[in-house]
Parts: structure tokens; C-alpha cells; sequence
């Protein structure tokens, strides 16, 4: 196991699932923080459509997810333009991190707006009372009364971008130390008989759940969160 978990192809899994996981992340804190906002404060047209659809990728398999972006980026003009300035998206490093995002996406705004559904309006008011603008009464006031669902918020959408699968695999491929994450790693070496290799794979996901558990455990317990 040890000399599994350090050879070469391993190594580049975890630094690949590393750095696409995180960079997912970010862009889902980054979506998903004033998405989640706007739903839970404002009332506005199209806002029970608005959720319906941010809701969509939980419901889809996976398979199903990454079928449909590998159709949106390979056969719209959208994905073409984005293909002719550069950012190819299919069979590339990319194209994990935009399926990690699709697929992630839902849980963040789903935990976020249910942390600002449950922090009382009348803190924003008495701030804007005080000279606070709207802007200034979110980041100084509400963003910083949610920052235990945004960490355990956080937490869950990287440990799922860490074991995402089956919308990485239809979008990104699975390419021997191209697209190769964590969970590739292990499909393709259970696939051609590499049990060793395969294990290494399991295992570190398995460690990295175990974190996440235990992370959102503690802060449901000690602090609250939900």
C-alpha cells in the first residue's frame, strides 16, 4: 500500500484532484454565496424557476449530468466559441473542474440559503440604521454571521469535487496522467487489473469522507451550523 501510494501515478491523481477540487470550490463559494443570499432575502419573477433549476443536478445521475455537458460544450455554439478562444473544456483538466461545479453547485447554495434563511433580517436593518449600505450590511453583518455554514459548506462540496466520477468521466474522459483523478485512478486500474494501485485510490477517498464527516460532525455539535 505504501509503495502504491507513492508511485508516480498516484501522486499525479492527488495533485490533480487537489488542485480541481479547490479551484471547483472557489468558483461554487463564489456562485453560490449571493445566489443563496438573493433566494433566501429577496422575492423577485422567476424565483421558484430560479431554485427548480439550481436543484436540477441533484436530481440527475451523475452519467446523466455529464452527458449533458459533454452535448452543451461539444455541439452548441457556446462550447465551439469557448473551444476557439481556448478554453477547451472536453477531455482537458478544465472540463473536471466545470463538471465538479455543475454537479457541486446545488449543495452549496442549498446549505448557504438555509444558513441565511435562519439569521434574522432585523441585524441588517439595525446596521443600515447605523450607516451601513446594503453591500456593507451583507459583508460586515450577515456573511460573517454565516461563516460556520459556509465552512461546513465548503467542506462538503470539496470532499464530493474529491470523489466526483461519473460527470468527470463523461466530460473529461479518463486519460492516463491527463484527467486522472482519484477516482479515475481507481477506475482505470481496477479496470485493467492493478488491484494494489486501485486500493491506494480507495483509500484516500475513504480518508478524505472520514475528514468531511467528522468536520461537519464537530460543527453541528459545537457550533450549530444547521
Amino acid at each position: 500500500l505504501l509503495s502504491s501510494l507513492t508511485s508516480p501515478e498516484i501522486r499525479f491523481a492527488i495533485l490533480l484532484s487537489l488542485v480541481t477540487s479547490v479551484a471547483s470550490t472557489i468558483i461554487c463559494i463564489a456562485i453560490a454565496v449571493p445566489v443563496a443570499y438573493a433566494l433566501a432575502r429577496y422575492t423577485f419573477p422567476g424565483k421558484r424557476i430560479a431554485s427548480l433549476v439550481l436543484t436540477l443536478p441533484l436530481t440527475l445521475p451523475p452519467l446523466v449530468a455529464g452527458i449533458a455537458l459533454l452535448l452543451f460544450f461539444g455541439t452548441t455554439p457556446w462550447g465551439k466559441a469557448l473551444d476557439s478562444a481556448g478554453f477547451a473544456v472536453i477531455f482537458t483538466p478544465l472540463g473536471i473542474i466545470v463538471a465538479e461545479v455543475f454537479v457541486n453547485l446545488p449543495y452549496m447554495v442549498r446549505i448557504m440559503r438555509s444558513t441565511f434563511a435562519s439569521i434574522n433580517p432585523r441585524f441588517e436593518h439595525v446596521a443600515k440604521t447605523l450607516g451601513c449600505t446594503e453591500t456593507g450590511a451583507f459583508f460586515r453583518v450577515s456573511l460573517p454571521m454565516a461563516r460556520h455554514g459556509l465552512i461546513a459548506g465548503t467542506v462538503i462540496t470539496w470532499s464530493k469535487a474529491m470523489g466526483e466520477f461519473g460527470a468527470v468521466l463523461m466530460l473529461a474522459g479518463a486519460t492516463t496522467m491527463r484527467t486522472e483523478t482519484l477516482p479515475i485512478a481507481l477506475y482505470l486500474n481496477i479496470s485493467t487489473g492493478d488491484v494494489d494501485l486501485a486500493i491506494a485510490a480507495a483509500t484516500i477517498l475513504i480518508l478524505i469522507s472520514l475528514i468531511a464527516l467528522c468536520t461537519v460532525e464537530y460543527l453541528d455539535k459545537n457550533v450549530n451550523v444547521f
